[in-house]
C-alpha cells in the first residue's frame, strides 16, 4: 500500500518540476522583451522625474498660545448668570485652539488670506521660480506681469481665476499635522519658490492669530455693548452689580487679547527657507517605472507563451 502511494506521487513531484522548469525557461526565452521594457519605462520615468520642477515645503510648529485660566475661573463664577442675560462668556482654550483649525483651512479665510497678500497671479500663472533673480516666470497667455492684468480670451472674458480655483491651487500647497497627545500643530506649506514657502507658512499664522483676536473683540464689544443697554433698564440693585461683572469680564477679554500678538497660536519652530528640495523623489520615480516596465514585461511574455500553447492545443 506504501509502495503504491509513494510511486502515486512520484508523478506528482515530477509535475511540479517541470512547470517550475517551464516557468523559468518561458522567462529566459523572453528576456528581451522584459529587459526593452524596463529600459523604455525606465527612460521614461527618468524623463518625467527630470520634467517636473523642483518643490520646496516650509512649516511651522506652533501651539496653543492662550492663558484663558481667569477667564474660566470668572466664567465658573458667572456662568449661570450670564446665561440668565442670553449671552455666554466663551469656550476654553481647546475649544478656541479647534475652532482656529477649521477656521485656518476654510474657504472664507483662504480667499480672504490670497486676496489680501496678492497671490493670485502666483498660484495660477507662474509656470517657474529663478532662483539666482529670485523672481517668478509667468505664463503671459494668462496674465501679463507688467501691467498686473489679467488675459482676456477669444469670448472677451478675463481668464482671472476665481475663488474657487484660488482656494482649490492654495489647498493644495496647504498641509496640517498635528500631535494630539502634545497639542502641537505644524503647518507646511509647498512652493517653487523656497523663499515664498516660507513667507506664507509665516504669514498664515500671523493672519490666523490676527483673525481670532478681531473677532473675540468684536464679539465681546458686542456683549459689552449688550450689557451697558440691559444695566441702564434696571434698577435691581443686585442685577446691576451682576451686569458690572460680565462687563469687566468682557473688559478683560479684550484688554488680554490686544496686549496678545500670538493670541491663539504660539510659534515653536518658526519657517524657514528650506535649503533642499521636497519633491520630486526623481530616483524614486525612476525605480517605479523601472519595475513597473519589467512587470509588464513578464505579463507580456507570459501572455505569449500562453497564447502559444493554446494555439499548439487547438491544432492537435
Amino acid at each position: 500500500m506504501n509502495q503504491q502511494t509513494s510511486v502515486e506521487g512520484a508523478p506528482q513531484y515530477a509535475d511540479d518540476e517541470i512547470d517550475l522548469r517551464q516557468l523559468f525557461t518561458t522567462l529566459w526565452a523572453g528576456k528581451w522583451l522584459i529587459i526593452a521594457l524596463a529600459v523604455v519605462f525606465a527612460a521614461g520615468g527618468v524623463a518625467f522625474a527630470l520634467s517636473k520642477p523642483d518643490i520646496y515645503q516650509a512649516s511651522v510648529l506652533v501651539a496653543p498660545a492662550n492663558d484663558d485660566g481667569g477667564r474660566q475661573g470668572l466664567s465658573g463664577q458667572l456662568g449661570g448668570l450670564a446665561s440668565l442675560t442670553g449671552i455666554g462668556l466663551g469656550g476654553g482654550i481647546s475649544n478656541q485652539t479647534v475652532i482656529a483649525k477649521e477656521v485656518l483651512q476654510s474657504r472664507a479665510f483662504l480667499s480672504s488670506f490670497i486676496r489680501k497678500h496678492e497671490l493670485d497671479a502666483v498660484l495660477k500663472a507662474t509656470t517657474a521660480w529663478d532662483i539666482k533673480s529670485e523672481q517668478w516666470h509667468y505664463n503671459r497667455e494668462l496674465y501679463n506681469p507688467d501691467t498686473g492684468e489679467w488675459q482676456v480670451n477669444g469670448n472677451g472674458k478675463s481668464v482671472a481665476p476665481t475663488d474657487w480655483e484660488l482656494v482649490s491651487a492654495f489647498r493644495g500647497a496647504l498641509s496640517l499635522s498635528e500631535k494630539k497627545d502634545a497639542g502641537m500643530l505644524t503647518v507646511s506649506v509647498k512652493s517653487l519658490s523656497p523663499i515664498v514657502a516660507k513667507e506664507w507658512a509665516a504669514k498664515l499664522i500671523a493672519d490666523i492669530n490676527e483673525h481670532m483676536r478681531r473677532e473675540d473683540v468684536e464679539a465681546s464689544e458686542a456683549r459689552i455693548a449688550y450689557l451697558e443697554g440691559k444695566l441702564g433698564e434696571t434698577k435691581i440693585a443686585g442685577m446691576q452689580q451682576v451686569f458690572f461683572q460680565l462687563i469687566e469680564s468682557e473688559t478683560r477679554t479684550i484688554m488680554l487679547a490686544n496686549a496678545q500678538p500670538e493670541y491663539v497660536f504660539k510659534t515653536i519652530d518658526p519657517a524657514f527657507v528650506p535649503q533642499e528640495k521636497s519633491e520630486p523623489k526623481r530616483a524614486l520615480i525612476a525605480i517605479v517605472a523601472t519595475m513597473f516596465g519589467g512587470m509588464l514585461g513578464v505579463f507580456f511574455v507570459f501572455v505569449r507563451a500562453f497564447i502559444k500553447t493554446d494555439n499548439a492545443v487547438t491544432k492537435l
